[in-house]
């Protein structure tokens, strides 16, 4: 069992469609009155049929009052750290601090360089991110006497003015998977954002990935508490069970608190536009993952007393986060 003990966050990722977008802005506004904490967006830069995430984030601030914004996950490759880190500050400022980073190191390699971005092997995407969020931490302390000066191989800054701080301490969440990667984000980043359906094992990989993440923290002199284990997930609701995220709103809680309690995954933020889908993940999924978790958490007894041992009816041995007591 791991549970890294943080609050649970509970968001939704939206498609940001430049063909419809008040509907783009209508589902994100359903999302707070959902009692969602995040809202998310997808960053492709190179996409012609997709709004700008940086923009559209700027307006959804403005057309919301308390929900958090999140890119899921910014293009680093295309978006210079220095001013990357003053528009985050910028917006979180002007927002009264909802804004957390979500950062990716690139992929779609083609598409960046015909958008004037740099072609970088996988080891260079991971030592650029490193850099960038460096910088980017560099840029926000404010308080700090002298200019930012970072001497790296892929970003080099020299003598950058400080700031401006942004309203709150905001999270570098990193998507990622790969060894390297994920040793990171244990060392630098304030959160791990992967998608559950990039995960060729699904949920059975989680575990070995959080352990590359806690290395990370060690070996970085870090709490591998101290960093967020965040999670896209997608699924449908539906009269009777048929797998993971596939069944009733209270089947959906089941397994969301074994993934928060067994895996560490603190935030869930669902995939898609459906409106109904977001209602209920905020109104019904969300409060019931939390009770359950609370109660685990005040009792760490209580699953084992109730299911019994963590096997199936079929008698397989559950993966990490299954239904319980099915």
């Amino acid at each position: 069992m791991t549970d890294y003990g943080h609050e649970l966050l509970f968001g939704s990722f939206i498609t940001p469609s430049a063909g419809s977008p008040d509907r783009v802005v209508a589902l994100a506004r359903l999302s707070e009155r959902a009692g969602l904490d995040l809202v998310t967006f997808q960053d492709h830069p190179y996409l012609p049929q997709f709004l700008d995430t940086w923009t559209l984030l700027s307006f959804v601030a403005a057309a919301t009052s308390g929900i958090r914004l999140a890119p899921n996950v910014i293009n680093l490759p295309l978006r210079q750290p220095v001013v990357l880190a003053r528009s985050a500050a910028s917006l979180d400022l002007l927002s009264g601090g909802r804004v957390e980073l979500g950062l990716g190191a690139g992929a779609f390699w083609d598409a960046i360089e015909a958008n004037g971005g740099r072609r970088l092997s996988p080891g260079q995407a991971v030592g650029a991110l490193g850099e960038a969020i460096a910088i980017i931490r560099e840029v926000w302390a404010a308080d700090q006497r002298g200019g930012v000066r970072v001497a790296g191989r892929h970003y080099r800054v020299a003598g950058a003015k400080r700031g401006p701080a942004p309203a709150h301490d905001i999270g570098i969440w990193v998507g990622g998977y790969k060894p390297r990667m994920l040793r990171l984000i244990g060392g630098q980043a304030d959160g791990w954002l992967p998608t559950l359906s990039y995960l060729p094992k699904g949920i059975a990989e989680l575990p070995d990935l959080n352990a590359l993440v806690d290395e990370g923290a060690a070996e970085g002199g870090r709490d591998p508490r101290s960093v967020r284990r965040l999670l896209n997930i997608s699924g449908e609701f539906a009269a009777s069970g048929s797998g993971l995220l596939a069944g009733l709103a209270s089947q959906w809680a089941e397994e969301l608190a074994g993934l928060a309690l067994d895996c560490g995954i603190s935030g869930f933020i669902l995939m898609g536009d459906d409106p109904a889908a977001i209602s209920r993940f905020g109104q019904e999924v969300a409060p019931a993952v939390n009770e359950l978790v609370t109660a685990e958490r005040a009792d760490p007894g209580a699953r084992s007393k109730a299911t019994g041992p963590d096997e199936r009816a079929d008698g397989a041995a559950e993966t990490p986060g299954a239904r319980r007591g099915a």
